[in-house]
């Protein structure tokens, strides 16, 4: 009989190499999310350069014995998707890497217990039981890692504070209390060192406040600003920081789909607590397929409509680089859009992808097959400015097309039957379906490296112009069924399981074809 056996220290430094970050700042970060997961309002960072050690102390709800066995179990977790922004307590387990030992002790109601960890080599890791070293108070859990280097950045209160204010910034800045209230009713503080850290709002230039509301609710569910300053900003700081739960998940342009043109002079941050439920296994990115996946392209295609409008007035909106052919590959857009809303029955979660206008065409469901699609919860997004402390609690977004409108006039609240502008449909279980407002997308990139005819990036298709295929296409004038082919091929990785792509494919190669025929004279196109 064989055994399986696991390569410790390769699974952990492939861990280690998942995450952006440098590994230090990965530890801070992920012991913090998994104190703030178990309901701590006080964090305590203690380095200790003397000892060659970091402790950090939480006033959580602790572990049962139970759970700190399954703690140092690698592979194992008991949090669930959409209610935490801690993996699997990682911060700990990647310290192995670092530590000559780590020493964790928990409180939770009378029972007090610790324990001492180790990585002994590339297939061990024990642990043991050990007496508690009054590390923790009434409750919580803390954690002592015992550092192999002396020089190490863990044992500097100034890298423990800057990670803090850049990885949990929302925490730390006053114009996030609104939205974080209901996940941290008393706050959350810092302390390393002894020292508290101070919230600090944004004072660097322009600043102009964003908010995502959900229709007909006073107080918004995203909260977030823009800042434009007159040079550059460091590279960290320039473009938008997107956190869930205080924690910062995402960070710059690309997660956005929208650049301003002076990229290096404009940032911001935007602080999504619906979000979470849309967090990858590792709590590192978001989930772009399936249900969650829509959920996520919603929130997004919202914060871009109100990013964009704050662009607008700032006259900092990036031109097209190819004009003409936007204006010639429209049409065929507009085609395909047809397409993927005839479709959408069949294959529900294209409804991210397809532009609805208020009036127009039929509403698309978003969810598994099946379900009851009664209704969409929807966010209107629009940006607010000029807001001071003091005043959030009674903020109340401005209109979604006029962003001049000022702040103290009162919004109208829409009747029964009525669809105002700027809606975007969240899925939801309640209320009735509504026109969605963002649409496909199509752009052309050179990736000569690449194999792929093009590739789905949020809900815009990416046409790779350096492939030879697109070359043959444009030479031999079949560019459009050679778009249309790359959509299909793109789309159907969102759309379908795997083992229907095909069937996704030829059937919508066969509606495209049969669109041609509702162009003729004398015919009429099918809405």
């Amino acid at each position: 009989m064989g055994e399986t056996r696991v390569d410790l220290l390769h699974l952990l430094e492939d861990l280690r190499d998942a995450y952006p970050g440098s590994l230090e700042e990965t530890i801070i970060t992920e012991i913090v999310a998994n104190s703030l997961d178990s309901g701590a309002r006080r964090i305590r960072f203690i380095p200790e350069a003397a000892q060659t050690s970091l402790t950090v102390v939480d006033d959580g709800t602790g572990m049962h014995r139970k759970e700190l066995i399954r703690y140092h179990d690698l592979a194992t977790s008991a949090k669930t998707r959409g209610h935490g922004i801690g993996f699997a307590g990682v911060g700990i387990k990647l310290s192995l890497l670092i530590c000559e030992e780590v020493i964790t002790e928990t409180r939770r109601q009378a029972r007090q217990i610790a324990t001492r960890w180790f990585l002994a080599g590339r297939h061990k890791a024990p642990w043991k039981w050990m007496p508690p070293l009054g590390l923790v108070g009434d409750r919580g859990t803390a954690v002592k890692l015992k550092l192999q280097n002396g020089l190490s950045p863990l044992l500097d209160a100034g890298f423990i504070e800057a990670t803090l204010r850049r990885c949990y910034g929302p925490l730390l800045d006053p114009a996030f209390d609104e939205v974080l209230r209901t996940r941290y009713p008393e706050g959350v503080v810092f302390d390393v060192n002894g020292s508290v850290l101070e919230k600090e709002p944004c004072r660097d230039g322009e600043v102009s406040r964003l908010a995502v509301c959900l229709a007909r609710k006073r107080k918004p569910s995203v909260l977030g600003y823009l800042v434009r300053t007159e040079t550059p900003l460091d590279e960290e700081a320039q473009g938008i920081a997107v956190s869930t739960f205080g924690k910062v998940i995402k960070r710059g342009w690309d997660w956005l789909g929208v650049t301003p043109s002076t990229p290096d002079r404009i940032g911001g941050m935007i602080e999504a607590p619906d979000l979470s439920a849309t967090l990858t296994l590792n709590k590192g990115d978001f989930i772009r397929a399936g249900s969650r996946g829509a959920l996520f392209l919603a929130y997004r295609k919202a914060i871009q409509e109100a990013v964009l409008r704050q662009f607008t007035q700032w006259g900092d909106t990036r031109e097209p680089t190819d004009a003409v052919r936007r204006r010639s590959i429209r049409p065929l857009e507009r085609d395909l859009e047809q397409v993927l809303g005839e479709l959408s029955e069949e294959f529900p979660l294209l409804a991210s992808l397809v532009e609805r206008k208020a009036g127009g065409q039929k509403p698309l469901p978003i969810g598994p097959r099946g379900e009851n699609r009664e209704g969409q919860a929807f966010v209107t997004a629009s940006v607010v400015t000029g807001v001071g402390q003091g005043e959030e609690d009674s903020m109340e977004p401005a209109s979604a097309l006029d962003p001049n409108r000022p702040l103290e006039q009162p919004r109208e609240v829409p009747g029964p039957g009525l669809d105002p502008p700027g809606r975007m449909p969240v899925p939801g279980k309640t209320g009735r379906q509504r026109p969605m407002r963002y649409g496909l997308e199509l752009r052309f990139e050179s990736h000569p490296d690449d194999p792929e005819l093009g590739r789905l990036i949020e809900s815009a298709v990416v046409i790779n112009q350096a492939h030879p295929a697109y070359r043959r296409a444009v030479a031999s004038r079949s560019e459009g069924y050679h778009i249309a082919l790359c959509v299909a091929l793109a789309v159907a990785q969102f759309a379908a399981e795997p083992k229907e792509s095909r069937t996704f494919v030829t059937t919508f190669m066969t509606r495209w074809g049969e669109a041609l025929e509702g162009s003729r004279p004398g015919t009429q196109r099918r809405r």
